[in-house]
């Protein structure tokens, strides 16, 4: 996709003088909701104006709100990586990151963390180890021990609470059935698996009682992890509560997902068995390939969101079909496993 089909601040943003700061190389990554600019020590976040129902950026208040949430929901876990809310303004005929003119759009920056250092780089280069796992695990233990968990919360581990997340991807995929990245029989293998399983309201309720629904992360995968001088936990959900107030075992159970996806089975294991047995939740395991199965969907559903997107590049939605298609794949794998 050519640049003159970006919005005009991001073009303006891809310039080194448009930082007060050095950003030599700037460099832009896309996801179905996002413009995210890489900028010498720095990385500054966009909120694209979309609005996919369970997500609403189509007004800039809207747009300004959600950077003020993900600012401080990602401080639990990252504080001195979130560091402020910016703006971009008009100035005459062109813009100015943090201007005294009218503002075209709100973003956030944060410290740029060491690509060498990100998860997916250390599996893709086979070097993740057991204690890298731990590193996590002693992360996320007190996170979630800490984490928010009041009544209000907790409804929303209720099976017929936790349907509405489930079902709505259903509904957002049934048109794309059989077009090359999910198939009918796929499809209706893993939508059988997943109604099945949500019957067992009883399975739910003993979640609750155990006090398992919390203030999660609520996209837990490699991809936002870097393991450097300390664990970082990054890029929270912040746009929908529903998605965040969860059973913890879906928060692990993302990342686990994430592990099988990636061949790393036996690291997948080892972190789930530690997590349970560090964090006392023997529990976790009843729900764990329900919620890997969710998670592998989702996934899939974002790969096509992002695919479908007029402003991303060819190649990477290519890529996005192909990742769609192996997430689907393996959700389909969790359901027929049951």
């Amino acid at each position: 996709m050519s640049e003159t089909n970006l919005p005009a601040y991001i073009r303006y943003l891809q310039q080194e003088s448009s930082y007060p700061h050095p950003a030599v190389d700037i460099s832009l990554v896309q996801t179905h909701i996002s413009f995210v600019l890489l900028a010498g020590e720095y990385v500054y976040k966009w909120k694209k104006p979309v609005d996919f129902g369970f997500l609403n950026f189509s007004t800039l208040e809207k747009r300004k709100f959600f950077c003020e949430q993900e600012l401080l929901l990602n401080r639990r876990l990252c504080p001195d990586i979130y560091e402020e809310l910016v703006t971009v303004t008009e100035e005459g005929s062109g813009f100015c990151l943090n201007g005294s003119g009218k503002v075209v759009e709100y973003g956030i920056r944060m410290t740029r963390m060491p690509e060498e250092k990100m998860m997916g780089r250390i599996m893709a280069a086979g070097e993740l180890t057991h204690a890298h796992i731990d590193g996590i695990i002693d992360t996320l233990v007190p996170f979630y021990q800490a984490a928010a968990g009041d009544e209000s919360i907790q409804e929303f581990g209720q099976a017929s609470a936790v349907a509405v997340n489930v079902l709505e991807n259903f509904e957002q995929t049934a048109a794309v059935i059989d077009q090359g990245a999910l198939s009918r029989g796929q499809f209706d293998t893993i939508s059988s698996y997943a109604r099945e399983f949500l019957d067992h309201k009883g399975r739910f309720q003993v979640r609750i009682d155990a006090g398992k629904i919390r203030d999660c992360h609520g996209d837990m995968h490699s991809a936002n992890i870097c393991l450097a001088d300390r664990v970082y936990i990054f890029d929270c959900i912040e746009f929908n509560e529903r998605f965040r107030y969860t059973d913890v075992a879906a928060d692990v159970a993302f990342l686990a997902m994430d592990l099988d996806f990636h061949g790393l089975d036996e690291l997948s294991r080892y972190f789930v068995e530690q997590f349970a047995a560090k964090s006392e939740d023997p529990g976790l395991f009843v729900m764990l390939d329900f919620y890997k199965c969710y998670r592998a969907y989702v996934r899939g559903k974002i790969g096509l969101f992002t695919a479908a997107d007029p402003l991303v590049d060819a190649q990477i939605a290519t890529q996005c079909l192909e990742q769609a298609r192996k997430h689907f794949l393996l959700a389909e794998k969790y359901a027929a496993a049951k």
